[in-house]
């Protein structure tokens, strides 16, 4: 049995959760609420979903921290709760987690802008994702996973935030977009750039989350594995959301068409591989089978 992560990487690939937002809704989360908050209000929910994922076969689950930065919790008004929310967060996965299983603390974007585009400075990105990797590390997870970054420099704010509060491994992801000339954050980072910073800062596994569908992801990961041989994370998402005219959020990649693409993505240098926006346990469950399959 893996002792860590990085044992586990190197037996083979890796397979992370699903979605926790749209699993989150499911279960009654009103859209636009701080997810987060579920960590003290709702925690068996929390847990019921981290239990759903390691019963489809995830190797390793991320907490229910994506928006739980300072920055982004103080939105919602919950700011001076960071520390505490992210700390039950940790907590409610590391209590569903099997032996030989690992807990990734996630740490997703602030949604706002660094100086000169924003009002933010650096230093005020490095202190909301340090205290946030404060919680999660004090909570019990594995890793930390800063993840859809869409500003390289904010990734690079969260990185040092993390480093400066926990001495856990920590991983980033870049969301990029595809145009005629190839795949960019929003802020304009090209693959190479993301690679190369990343490198340079001794991050010990990078990759890409969100925004594209497995198909896209496939040809990102063959470029970013051309680029370095670092381990490479993916978490596509199932396609692009589309609200019906009850209400319910549905997405364009149905399991099948999603999976079909596990095996070249896996070909094409993945070693770590989840699911993101729009996936749920099911997708989960076939993605465990095709990676059996493949070994």
């Amino acid at each position: 049995m893996a002792s860590d992560i990085f044992d586990l990487i190197q037996e083979r690939t890796v397979l992370l959760d699903g979605g926790m937002g749209t699993e989150l809704i499911k279960n009654g989360l009103p859209q636009g609420a701080c997810s987060e908050s579920w960590n003290t209000e709702k925690p068996e929910i929390v847990k019921k979903i981290h239990k759903s994922y390691f019963e489809a076969g995830s190797d390793a689950v991320l907490t229910n921290s994506f928006g739980g930065n300072q920055i982004k919790l103080a939105s919602h008004g919950f700011g001076e709760r960071c520390y505490e929310l992210n700390l039950a967060a940790a907590r409610l996965a590391a209590e569903t987690k099997p032996e030989g299983k690992f807990i990734a603390g996630s740490m997703g974007p602030t949604g706002k802008f660094l100086q000169p585009h924003g009002e933010f400075t650096e230093e005020d990105f490095e202190e909301a994702y340090g205290l946030q990797a404060r919680g999660l590390t004090d909570g019990g997870v594995d890793f930390l996973l800063i993840e859809t970054q869409y500003d390289l420099k904010e990734a690079l704010c969260a990185l040092r935030g993390a480093r400066k509060n926990s001495q856990l491994p920590v991983f980033v992801t870049m969301t990029f977009n595809r145009n005629p000339r190839g795949y960019f954050t929003i802020m304009g980072n090209s693959v190479a750039q993301c690679v190369e910073e990343l490198k340079e800062n001794e991050v010990p596994v990078i990759g890409a989350n969100c925004t594209l569908n497995s198909a896209e992801m496939v040809d990102l990961i063959k470029i970013m594995r051309e680029a370095t041989p670092l381990p490479l994370l993916a978490q596509a998402n199932a396609g692009q959301p589309s609200v019906s005219s009850e209400g319910e959020l549905t997405y364009t990649q149905d399991v099948e068409d999603y999976v079909k693409y596990i095996p070249p993505m896996i070909q094409n240098g993945a070693n770590i591989i989840g699911g993101c926006c729009g996936t749920n346990p099911d997708y989960i469950r076939r993605m465990a089978e095709v990676i059996f399959e493949l070994r």
